[in-house]
């Protein structure tokens, strides 16, 4: 099958902070099932001179390389749901997306953006439910998972360099955690953005994890708007499976569910509360044995059945299921029609300089206030927290708001 991949090739697209997640799973996971894959990248917002720009290159890509499928991770409204509407509706490609962090995103993006896709892949129990419930059953449930060309017997705890390590960024709770630990002579090799250490590569990555007698994992979210209040959820983390799939042994906060895909105990290991944490370190440190033993039933349970393989084997099926009603149809993404479609929905994206003066009227005091970095992106979470409440699925569109004053910010 040929599939293009709409994602980023770093995270966040910023190179300094490495090589993307998606990017370092999903693809190797795809090619080692056989299938042709080529990258799309939406993430960078260097490549681009803005989402009309961006969105009218993503077409034309889906014309010259005609895939079977196309698979998003979408992390706002850098695809407009007009341009997904005219993908299917001028070719056959099957369109899939990958949904990240529906715990809390399900609210103000998934059940907006769903509509537009064949398949809608959510890691959350709860947002499936909700959208079961609203009538769209083609979104499914799947999960986070390791990927198979990484994993590695587990090291014995007596062979691992590194005692207690935590890779992931610094925001939310984690310092927190990181400090309680510290405080009670715990010494944690942090890697991650926000940290002095600063991200760990994804070719470096697999030997923390398992060159680490024990590795953190929290689940908690970075800040958020929970209704009209900030705040953090809690969820389950691609670092669940990572670190058993690359050998290492894994101390995770609890989250809902997790003891679906291990055994707490015996093929992981949990914790709730800051003296939970650390009674667990302690005991984990002290019983090596004890320790290996968990590590090596969570490798296990891992290799068998939480690969990426696995997962997407699952999801490419679901998908033909769902795209076989399209399957005869031509492709037209290079028509006239098709064009003057996308240079209707530039017109719609263009700023004018009453947006423009609203976009300096919005930046300045914040700017005043944050910085000249901070400020901006401040604003712009400002208008998409009131776009998505007040003009709801129009935020994701060519004529979204958030999108047409703040590209580089997004």
């Amino acid at each position: 099958m040929r599939i293009l991949c709409v994602f980023g090739e770093h995270a966040y697209g910023d190179p300094s902070r490495g090589t993307g997640y998606e990017y370092a799973n999903f693809l190797p996971a795809l090619r080692a099932l056989g299938h042709e894959v080529e990258l799309f990248d939406t993430f960078s917002r260097r490549r681009h001179s803005d989402f009309a720009a961006m969105n009218a290159a993503l077409v034309d890509a889906a014309a010259r390389l005609r895939p079977e499928l196309m698979l998003f991770v979408l992390m706002g409204y850098e695809v407009w749901t007009e341009t997904l509407d005219l993908l299917r509706d001028c070719s056959p490609a099957v369109l899939v997306n990958w949904s990240t962090d529906d715990s809390w995103k399900y609210e103000q993006f998934s059940r907006f953006v769903a509509p537009h896709f064949d398949l809608y892949v959510t890691t959350d129990a709860a947002a499936r439910s909700k959208a079961l419930a609203e009538g769209m059953d083609h979104v499914v449930l799947s999960q986070w998972a390791a990927s198979g060309a990484r994993l590695a017997e587990p090291l014995p705890a007596r062979q691992c360099p590194i005692r207690v390590s935590f890779v992931g960024a610094r925001y939310g709770n984690r310092p927190r955690w990181i400090a309680s630990l510290r405080a009670r002579g715990v010494e944690v090799q942090c890697f991650g953005h926000g940290w002095p250490a600063g991200p760990v590569d994804e070719s470096r990555l697999a030997q923390v994890l398992r060159g680490s007698v024990i590795s953190l994992n929290f689940g908690d979210s970075p800040a958020m708007m929970l209704g009209w209040r900030p705040g953090h959820s809690r969820q389950i983390k691609a670092r669940v499976f990572e670190v058993p799939g690359a050998g290492g042994f894994l101390l995770s906060e609890n989250a809902e569910r997790i003891g679906e895909y291990y055994r707490p105990g015996t093929e992981i290991a949990l914790f709730g509360s800051e003296e939970q944490l650390a009674a667990q370190v302690r005991r984990y440190l002290d019983a090596p044995d004890e320790r290996d033993a968990v590590a090596r039933a969570g490798h296990a349970r891992t290799a068998g059945e939480h690969t990426y393989e696995s997962r997407f084997a699952t999801i490419l099926q679901q998908a033909r299921e769902r795209g076989a009603p399209r399957a005869e149809k031509g492709w037209s993404l290079d028509g006239e029609a098709a064009r003057a479609r996308m240079r209707e929905l530039a017109g719609r994206h263009a700023t004018t300089p009453a947006l423009r003066a609203l976009r300096g009227a919005a930046v300045a005091p914040l700017r005043a206030a944050f910085g000249a970095r901070r400020g901006p992106r401040a604003a712009r979470r400002l208008l998409f927290e009131a776009s998505w409440r007040f003009a709801g699925a129009r935020t994701y569109g060519a004529a979204g708001l958030p999108g047409r004053l703040f590209y580089a910010e997004s």
